[in-house]
């Protein structure tokens, strides 16, 4: 194989799905708590999700001038929320159970503070936001 075949979509390895359980409070049939699923989103939808948490914000001083400015709170729920692949977020049912409408404000209602701020964290380890500059380095090193 030649190493530009090594860059071809069907030779990519792929990025696994991850399980993990981020609640005790769902639990299945017999009681034991039911591991959510996530998978790595795109840099396509990165981008996405970052142009609709993106604003134009005028620069004081400047008349006329604006700069973009990211609300990075709702780009972290944006983008939490698109790594998830299980439970569906998006299930209408499922949001009216909890008595809202879209994946955000359902994630937000069915978590609470602690087990949202770990469900980020997940996001970001399998998006790869999680690697270390350090590690990095030594990595490069060795």
């Amino acid at each position: 194989m030649s190493n530009l075949q090594a860059f071809f979509a069907q030779n990519v390895e792929k990025v696994d799905i991850v399980e993990r359980v981020v609640s005790k409070r769902f639990k299945d049939e017999n009681g034991n708590p039911i591991p959510w699923k996530f998978g790595a989103i795109t840099a396509d939808v990165d981008t996405a999700i970052r142009r609709e948490c993106t604003r134009r914000v005028p620069v004081p001083g400047r008349k006329g001038v604006t700069m973009p400015e990211i609300d990075f709170e709702l780009y972290s729920l944006k983008t939490t929320v698109a790594t998830i692949k299980f439970p569906d977020l998006n299930n209408a049912e499922l949001q009216s159970s909890y008595g809202v409408m879209g994946a955000e404000a359902l994630l937000q209602k069915m978590l609470l503070p602690a087990e949202l701020t770990e469900v980020k964290k997940i996001a970001q380890e399998v998006n790869g936001f999680d690697v270390d500059m350090n590690d990095l380095v030594e990595e490069a090193k060795n």
